[in-house]
């Protein structure tokens, strides 16, 4: 299967990576966190909403964003580490040489304030790479791509494939601050934000939306090299705010059961529910205030995820 090819050499590449950090007599150490899935975890916060603590860039935080790749074109998962500053929501791209950033933020910022509050002075690594729309299932795909790592279309190349280039462009850098010394990235969690893709194509799809993500966060975990990774999701809501019916995800419930599931059958898993009290600048995207809130209560979850092991 193509997917256990492409995660085989990734594995290879991280685990090539931590043996060569683990021959270094000094090395800086990175809390590293994941960020995945579709508009909503990209972002659509305004930078020029952002409060004057949020407007600057990090110091020691520092984030990969892989450049979002179609489903059947390979090229996604390109990207270069740099501090963390605003502009990582819709409309970032990257090059391996630099980053081109947006006006817009989404929930990385609150995220890293609020764990480096829990976490005075630790470094802290984000590896960020989503795309707007994308479903799990690869029926729900249509032109924005699936996640389903056996979804094989023309090409063989999907969303699964795009993280898979993020994870090993990212990890092949052993010095990600540049200060001459190795790094060692620690895998701390996985914060998913996606499923809207998936309850808007019909009832079937969105009743196997439990077990479609229970398997990507599996195999998430595997590609980060650590059973039992702590997974804080973010739950979809609904802006009421289509023309029809108002109703915006036609079997939204559903996709919210199977994540309340998730939360509730994985040990090390837990779901951010505030999510349905946001404001939306459209039917489908949060307000900036939602993605400051969003990042915080990720933080906060995920801390306590960290606490309990």
């Amino acid at each position: 299967m193509k997917y256990i090819r492409s995660l085989f050499v990734n594995l290879v590449l991280l685990l090539s990576t931590t043996v060569l950090i683990g021959q270094s007599a000094q090395v800086d150490t990175f809390f590293l966190f994941f960020l995945g899935g579709q508009s909503n975890m990209e972002g659509y916060g305004y930078n020029h909403k952002l409060p004057e603590t949020l407007d600057k860039t990090f110091e020691d935080v520092w984030i990969f964003q892989g450049t979002p790749g179609q489903d059947e074109k390979p090229g996604g998962g390109k990207g270069s580490w740099n501090r963390l500053q605003p502009g990582h929501g819709v409309g970032f791209h990257a090059t391996f040489q630099e980053n081109s950033y947006s006006n817009r933020f989404g929930i990385e910022l609150t995220f890293a304030e609020k764990m480096q509050e829990f976490y005075p002075g630790q470094k802290i690594a984000l590896i960020k790479y989503c795309k707007g729309g994308t479903s799990i299932d690869s029926l729900a795909a249509s032109v924005f791509g699936s996640w389903e790592p056996d979804y094989h279309g023309n090409t063989g190349i999907n969303q699964y494939d795009h993280f898979l280039a993020t994870m090993r462009n990212s990890l092949s850098d052993t010095d990600i601050n540049n200060d001459g010394r190795k790094d060692v990235l620690l895998p701390k969690g996985i914060l998913w934000m996606q499923g809207e893709g998936d309850a808007s194509h019909g009832e079937a799809i969105a009743l196997r939306y439990f077990d479609n993500l229970k398997r990507l966060m599996d195999l998430i975990r595997a590609a980060m090299l650590t059973d039992d990774l702590p997974v804080v999701v973010g739950k979809i809501s609904d802006s009421w705010n289509d023309p029809r019916d108002q109703k915006v995800w036609d079997h939204g419930e559903l996709v919210q059961y199977a994540q309340e599931k998730y939360a509730r059958t994985d040990k090390n898993a837990a779901i951010v529910r505030s999510t349905r009290y946001y404001k939306y600048y459209d039917p489908w995207h949060f307000d900036s205030a939602g993605y400051l809130d969003l990042g915080e209560k990720f933080a906060e979850a995920m801390h306590l995820l960290l606490s309990k092991n």
